[in-house]
């Protein structure tokens, strides 16, 4: 853990990419246990710099596999050994996993990516169009999206291009369920858990308590909320009147993302 970050002046020079990770891992605290999935160069840099910073204690599963992992740096996917090198134990996918996740008491936090999600935060990784099996697009597929945002967990959502391509006002396919039609849809079907907030490369967007339609949180600076509406699929709740400038990263953290987490920028890939 580098004490620096606590002194250190908020940075001047910084990238879009850094302040999302920074954001993110501000979501993450000591007693958390989180996972990431396939192609997740944020939320894993967030956990990384959350672990050298805030959170020491923060239980990392990499990928399903790697219980603390301690990676030098982040390697070319979040789906493969490089990732969870030196953890302090290994975990099968199919069965240990499954065991810890299904437990309510553990890994509590899932960090969700998809290329569609709805202003409900449900998600969509599987197809564009309205015939699923003669879709515009087929997508990856959910692998354990599905799961994962069914069984209790609080979902963090990030968003490499905030578009409206990206932020839609309803999915052609729920892969992973938000909250569903809203309101208290979900809590109907005892899902427990839901989506927590939206990070994106544009604002950080959270969920009205009641209706749980999106709402703006704050806009990154240089971002008006003009912006954020005119790229966004559907109307968004306003927190405030005047959405306060997300924080930007100090200059520590921005060191720290360069030169130790990911000096190859992995960070940066999807971002607009």
């Amino acid at each position: 853990m580098t004490q620096d970050w606590r002194r250190s002046p908020l940075a001047a020079d910084y990238t879009v990419d850094e302040l999302m990770v920074v954001t993110l891992a501000d979501y993450f605290q000591n007693d958390d246990q989180a996972c990431n999935g396939m192609a997740s160069f944020i939320p894993a840099a967030a956990f990384m710099l959350a672990r050298m910073t805030h959170a020491p204690g923060l239980v990392w599963i990499a990928s399903s596999v790697g219980l603390d992992p301690r990676p030098e740096r982040i390697p070319a996917s979040t789906l493969e050994a490089p990732l969870w090198k030196d953890s302090i134990m290994y975990l099968d996918q199919y069965t240990g996993f499954w065991d810890l996740v299904l437990d309510g008491r553990w890994i509590t936090k899932f960090c969700v990516g998809a290329a569609q999600i709805d202003q409900f935060g449900n998600a969509n990784n599987s197809v564009i169009g309205a015939d699923y099996h003669s879709p515009k697009v087929r997508l990856p597929g959910t692998a354990g999206l599905a799961d994962m945002c069914s069984i209790g967990k609080d979902l963090y959502y990030w968003v490499p291009d905030h578009s409206r391509r990206s932020l839609v006002e309803k999915v052609d396919y729920i892969s992973g369920a938000g909250f569903l039609e809203g309101g208290t849809a979900r809590d109907q079907l005892g899902l427990g858990g839901g989506p927590q907030v939206v990070i994106s490369n544009l604002a950080v967007m959270d969920f009205h308590p009641q209706s749980k339609r999106m709402r703006l949180k704050s806009v990154h600076p240089g971002v008006t909320p003009g912006q954020v509406q005119t790229a966004t699929g559907f109307e968004l709740i306003m927190a405030t009147d005047a959405p306060p400038e997300t924080r930007p990263p100090t200059c520590e953290q921005v060191r720290l993302l360069r030169e130790v987490i990911d000096p190859a920028s992995m960070r940066k890939h999807g971002i607009r």
